[in-house]
């Protein structure tokens, strides 16, 4: 499993776990050692973990050991069949979804999916969604709407596909068509931020009824490296971009931005597969249990609203910690054009 930068010290425990649990615990003093290294293990975790910065919460983010929408899928719906294309130009292996049951209820499942391993990512193109991609989800969506099945979707992409033949096809087109689609779709609608949110890729599938985010996810409106590239005009300061875009589950509930935090397992979800997709089940089971309540009209008056509203006292928010913030790196001066 890939250790991140913060994550060595954890790491070294760990080894000194697995030898001794090599050597064998039988005898008193093995039981005991085991025992001790395993508390400690715990206890610096949760001491690394609170003290995380925005940059270090990225990098768990993008963790390619993280579970990914097809993982989430196994472990919390049954009965999911995956459809494919969006009837008019292909299909995009980056988007997957297809009608599922979740806890005894028909859903649809919608979600960025990256891939795993070399073969599977470049497949997948890394989860940068082309535009038949986005048209399949909305197909889908549509697909729920007719047959009155609340949509539940899994955002985890680091922003759609950028290169020319994705434009050509209409990407930009694509994305404005999802979210006018999903703020008027006629059913409730669950989004999950599990892994990075990022750009207008992920808003694509993020327009909902409730927001979730899990604990090490981010959402943002570029990426760390690419606001840095903008600002000030250098990628290596994408940790400051990180804290100043204010990405952080935290950040982003104080901003309105999302509804809801899903806690984690100790040291993240690619610790404990199960036991993530357990808690994060958990969660939309109430939220969904919550909007199936309203009434269709009630349903998208309100989810509107919420989005017209959304960034409201954002100004004011990030006036105040602009005021309370160190210094920033001054921006270099480029060439004029």
């Amino acid at each position: 499993m890939a250790v991140l930068s913060f994550e060595k010290d954890l790491d070294k425990l760990r080894g000194e776990i697995d030898k001794v649990k090599e050597s064998g615990t039988s005898d008193g003093g093995g039981a005991g050692r085991l025992a001790d290294l395993e508390d400690k293990l715990e206890q610096s975790t949760l001491q690394v973990f609170s003290a995380l910065s925005a940059w270090d919460r990225v990098q768990l983010a993008r963790h390619p050991d993280r579970p990914h929408t097809l993982d989430y899928i196994d472990h919390i719906f049954s009965d999911f069949i995956e459809l494919h294309g969006d009837r008019h130009f292909g299909d995009d292996a980056a988007i997957v979804g297809g009608p599922a049951k979740f806890n005894g209820q028909r859903v649809m499942v919608v979600g960025h999916q990256k891939g795993r391993g070399t073969r599977d990512s470049v497949k997948r193109n890394f989860g940068m969604a082309s535009p038949e991609g986005f048209r399949k989800g909305l197909r889908l969506m549509r697909q729920a709407e007719k047959f009155g099945l609340p949509v539940i979707t899994f955002v985890d992409i680091p922003g759609a596909s950028p290169v020319l033949e994705a434009e050509e096809r209409g990407q930009a087109w694509a994305i404005a068509d999802n979210l006018l689609g999903m703020i008027e779709l006629r059913v409730p609608i669950i989004v999950a931020v599990t892994g990075e949110g990022g750009s207008g890729g992920a808003l694509a599938l993020g327009i909902g009824d409730r927001v979730l985010i899990q604990e090490y996810g981010v959402y943002s409106v570029a990426s760390p490296q690419g606001c840095a590239s903008i600002v000030w005009r250098d990628h290596k300061f994408a940790p400051e971009a990180a804290e100043a875009l204010k990405l952080t589950p935290t950040d982003l509930l104080k901003l309105g931005v999302v509804d809801r935090i899903v806690r984690e397992p100790l040291g993240g979800a690619h610790r404990d597969y199960a036991r993530a997709a357990e808690i994060l089940a958990e969660d939309i089971g109430e939220e969904l249990n919550a909007v199936s309540k309203i009434s269709t009209d009630e349903l998208i008056a309100g989810r509107y609203r919420k989005y017209r509203e959304m960034g409201r006292d954002v100004v004011d928010i990030l006036a105040t910690n602009e005021s309370n913030a160190e210094p920033r790196p001054k921006v270099r001066e480029g060439k004029s054009r």
